[in-house]
């Protein structure tokens, strides 16, 4: 079991996120408000372990939760070595899959700029919703396993 730290979004790509109190989350969507909920394809939010944004603190770098344009934070649970296809359920009623592992780092960051290093695109994972509801910070999160 896991944690919800954070969730953050941003109007537009490309930009760190800003925290919310709550969200909706919508099913086949993502999160309402953010640039990167579209809806039908496999990346609509995504999730990174405050554990990960801990080490790039620890290197120096002056960072939080949702700077790494993450949507979720999340503690208690390591991401990276969720196999694709695994569920979860985020909160009293949200229902997710894990769609990717990581990602393809196209143009380095602001980031990657300061540290020579990015702990997203090898350890933030992105989650498709299954069924939707509202997610606060300090939710549960429970993992069910594959498919």
């Amino acid at each position: 079991m896991g944690k919800v730290i954070s969730i953050n979004i941003s109007e537009k790509k490309g930009q760190r996120k800003k925290p919310l109190k709550k969200a909706l989350l919508l099913e086949n969507f993502g999160i309402e408000g953010d640039a990167h909920a579209s809806g039908e394809w496999h990346r609509q939010v995504s999730l990174l372990a405050l554990e990960s944004i801990k080490r790039m603190q620890e290197m120096g770098l002056d960072v939080t939760c949702g700077d790494f344009a993450e949507n979720i934070t999340t503690e208690g649970i390591e991401l990276k070595t969720l196999p694709i296809g695994t569920t979860m359920s985020l909160g009293d009623s949200i229902e997710v899959e894990v769609t990717q592992i990581g990602k393809e780092c196209h143009s380095k960051c602001e980031i990657f700029y300061q540290a020579g290093h990015c702990v997203m695109p090898e350890e933030g994972i992105f989650i498709k919703v299954l069924k939707g509801g509202t997610l606060m910070p300090g939710d549960i999160i429970k993992v069910h396993g594959l498919k």
